[in-house]
């Protein structure tokens, strides 16, 4: 075992998207930070692959919407080679009976008329009410939550000070909005939309956004949050907007690493951590895989609090309640990620041929019943025989990802268990499904399945071993209201100090949760910044 002789004011475990983002803004403030990755390759869920000769595609998270526009402002990502295009349509719906909606380019009303009149009538004030309400948490997402403290009015005024802030930002909302702001944390995205809309295509457009990354029911309380969730975002100054980074995800997160190099912060890949050191009850340092110890005033965790507190951190050093809170922590989020090199692009049966529509989100879930079988049928077997697939073909828009005239596609994949039933291994099952997944495209768009010249699968199993998912969970635990805000990830931490002096979290394990956004990263930097001045 070596020492490292100097020390770092921070180290950063994993050099995902908001471990980068703490490490820019820390170095900008003129502080010395380590950022420790265990691959050889920066950017955790958010990278580029060579997947097939010729063909490269962002491996796990595949879209942009939800990146902090400050984040891109503050750390100059653009001037780092950052470059997002809009998806020139937001979505696409085929359906079984060759009828589908197409939304986004100013169309959507249109679109959504050929099915309900009264609907299209509706959409325009469901968006505003919506927006309003996005707005309010868009701005609380760059914001601490007030945190729950017990160590007297001294401790406690501070987080007063800022549940008052937080108050005076939803007492701008009317009476209704607040109320409907209350549902939206509680009630399924299902029950929402029905008091909205009745025609099934707009509810199943609208619904999918909540069962992304969320093993659940589109009827399950508490999934219309994360409905809510994926309507922060926005693209190149458009709300809502959805988009692709040129080069694929990968180039968003080495925009990050050049920013925070450029700031002066030390990277260090194929440089795992294996413990926390531990010194009179305050975390002074880590062991790397290497062996090597490294010492620092802080240090920053970038991975879920669950694999923080019960993998890095000895038993005996984690306080009772947080051991108690990791093991009820619930990760898990039944999404099976692929990705496909194509020789040809898909030819949908509802609307042959190419166009914008692929561009868009495929969404290939008819309706909110389909998504309720498929989480059930997870539920009971393991993975759905009819799953929900979202495919996107981001080589429509990046020329640069595939060879001229052949194309990638991103096949975000929904409903399976993250852990199978009865011992059984997604390592055993994983090809089984990847052909199901790929069938169940080429239903609607026959002849996919023979264009697929290569492929690569991500089981849940895969996106715990490769990026540290437990469960597969893309947002580092569930979005569910005991799980956000300042529960997340338990009261008392959720300013990003962690259990133990010295200890800070960075990740989608706090708040505002997950989603490539860079938040998380800016929140805790700013608390280190403080702490460490």
């Amino acid at each position: 075992m070596t020492h490292d002789t100097r020390s770092f004011d921070a180290l950063i475990i994993g050099a995902g998207h908001n471990g980068l983002v703490c490490a820019a803004y820390l170095a900008k403030a003129g502080l010395r930070v380590c950022v420790l990755e265990r691959r050889g390759v920066v950017g955790g869920a958010a990278v580029t692959e060579e997947f097939h000769p010729g063909f490269r595609n962002s491996v796990a998270a595949y879209t942009v919407s939800l990146l902090q526009p400050k984040v891109i402002r503050d750390l100059d990502l653009h001037a780092h080679g950052l470059r997002i295009v809009e998806r020139r349509r937001n979505n696409f719906l085929p359906r079984p009976d060759g009828s589908y909606l197409l939304t986004g380019g100013g169309q959507t009303r249109d679109e959504v008329a050929k099915f309900s009149r009264r609907d299209a009538e509706r959409l325009p004030e469901y968006e505003r009410r919506l927006d309003a309400i996005a707005d309010v948490l868009r701005a609380l997402a760059l914001e601490p939550p007030p945190n729950v403290t017990d160590g007297g009015w001294w401790k406690a005024l501070p987080e007063l000070v800022r549940a008052g802030k937080l108050g005076k930002r939803l007492h701008g909302l009317d009476a209704s909005l607040r109320q409907e702001l209350l549902d939206l944390f509680t009630i399924s995205a299902a029950e929402y939309l029905d008091r909205w809309f009745e025609s099934e295509p707009i509810r199943a457009v609208l619904g999918f956004d909540g069962v992304v990354g969320n093993f659940a029911s589109p009827y399950t309380p508490g999934s219309a949050y994360v409905l809510l969730h994926h309507v922060f975002g926005e693209v190149n100054g458009i709300k809502g907007a959805w988009g692709h980074a040129i080069g694929g995800m990968g180039a968003i997160t080495q925009a990050m690493a050049r920013a925070a190099l450029a700031a002066g912060a030390e990277i260090r890949t194929d440089c795992g951590v294996r413990e926390v050191v531990v010194e009179g009850g305050r975390a002074v340092g880590v062991v790397t895989t290497q062996s090597d110890v490294l010492r620092a005033r802080a240090v920053v965790a970038n991975v879920n609090p669950k694999l923080l507190y019960e993998r890095l951190l000895a038993c005996d050093v984690v306080p009772a309640p947080t051991r108690e809170r990791m093991a009820n922590w619930r990760c898990g989020s039944g999404t099976f990620r692929m990705n496909v090199a194509l020789d040809r692009l898909p030819d949908f049966t509802a609307l042959p041929g190419e166009g914008d529509h692929l561009t868009a989100g495929i969404i290939l879930a008819p309706s909110l019943d389909y998504m309720d079988r498929a989480w059930r049928d997870a539920v009971a077997s393991g993975w759905s025989r009819e799953p929900i697939v979202e495919m996107l073909i981001p080589s429509t828009l990046d020329d640069s990802l595939a060879p001229p005239g052949k194309h990638v596609a991103s096949l975000f994949c929904q409903h399976v268990a993250p852990v199978l039933s009865g011992g059984r291994s997604w390592d055993e099952h994983r090809e089984e499904v990847a052909d199901l997944m790929i069938a169940t495209v080429d239903r609607y768009a026959p002849g996919f399945a023979a264009s697929v010249v290569g492929r690569q699968i991500k089981s849940p199993l895969d996106l715990e071993r490769d990026f540290g998912l437990i469960g597969g969970d893309i947002f580092h635990g569930a979005l569910s209201l005991n799980q956000l805000f300042s529960a997340r990830p338990m009261l008392g931490q959720a300013g990003y100090r962690g259990a133990l002096p010295g200890l800070y979290l960075c990740g989608a394990g706090t708040h505002p949760g997950g989603g490539v956004t860079g938040a998380p990263g800016h929140n805790a930097a700013r608390v280190l910044i403080k702490d460490l001045a």
